[in-house]
């Protein structure tokens, strides 16, 4: 048998789940897993789908055959084979946590996915990433290559199909256009202090305010610095007693949980963009397991 996931957005209206869940049992398919949202807000549909072709029916197959109920409803929609791993692309700076947790999330499985190399503007990782027999390219920018810089990071994306690009503490403002190229494909991750403790040190300035929560944000990037649709979030307790190190340290915890789980969200295709929001479908009990997240 063949698993798949299909997802689908469009104008919300009815006999949307009926199309799919009938044609899917007319091609044989047994749903697993199925989540969908209707946005009274925006009158926007959105669902995801997890099936098995019990009769092996093949990915081009199932398009095809779906491709006069997409029409008739307007979808924006995808179909994938969950056998189909993600090449996502990690960039970083000289924070090294976020790439520190992925790798290993990665080298255990509990991120299913091909990282198809890192970049960074520093030599710091070099060697952790060769080690993990990943290809690392140092792409240095400064004020005036910063243009030749995001054409060899496209050149990247574009020689390796990269398909999803991670900014893990990557410490550079990437252009309005190759954020709107790349538009729903790159996932940044900072703390949650935003806009209130902007520059160098926000965690100091953070202990200096006494400042009881530190969170998190992963999102999507936009021409918008930092403002993206968000798509996780968490935050960790902070005491009196606890120093400006702690601060640092707990951060780093929480951004890396954060991101790893942004991912997780995006490879499995449970998020949706929803205007200047997302819709993230979570996992049921079952699916969770068999999708990994240690």
């Amino acid at each position: 048998m063949k698993s798949y996931v299909l997802i689908v957005s469009c104008k919300t209206t009815r006999g949307i789940v009926a199309a799919i869940s009938g044609f899917l049992f007319a091609q044989g398919c047994n749903i697993i897993d199925s989540s969908q949202f209707g946005d009274f807000g925006t009158g926007m549909f959105f669902m995801r789908v997890s099936f098995l072709s019990e009769e092996v029916m093949v990915h081009d197959a199932l398009a095809e055959g779906f491709q006069p109920i997409a029409t008739k409803f307007g979808m924006d929609w995808r179909l994938h084979d969950v056998q189909d791993r993600m090449k996502v692309l990690l960039m970083v700076s000289r924070f090294g946590h976020c790439l520190n947790d992925l790798l290993y999330r990665w080298k255990i499985g509990a991120l299913p996915i091909d990282i198809v190399g890192v970049v960074s503007n520093h030599f710091d990782y070099q060697k952790l990433v060769v080690n993990h027999d990943i290809p690392f390219h140092h792409i240095p920018v400064t004020k005036t290559n910063k243009p030749e810089a995001e054409a060899r990071i496209m050149g990247l994306v574009e020689s390796t199909g990269t398909e999803l690009v991670v900014l893990a503490r990557y410490m550079q403002i990437l252009s309005d256009e190759m954020c709107s190229k790349m538009s729903g494909r790159i996932i940044n991750i900072h703390h949650s202090f935003l806009p209130s403790f902007k520059g160098a040190n926000p965690y100091k300035q953070a202990y200096q305010r006494g400042v009881k929560l530190i969170g998190a944000t992963a999102h999507y990037v936009t021409g918008d610095l930092d403002e993206g649709p968000i798509i996780e979030q968490d935050t960790v307790r902070i005491t009196h007693a606890q120093s400006a190190e702690d601060y640092v340290s707990l951060g780093r915890d929480v951004e890396s949980q954060v991101l790893a789980r942004a991912i997780h969200a995006h490879i499995h295709h449970r998020t949706f963009i929803n205007g200047n929001r997302t819709v993230v479908f979570q996992p049921s009990p079952g699916s969770y397991a068999s999708e990994r997240m240690d």
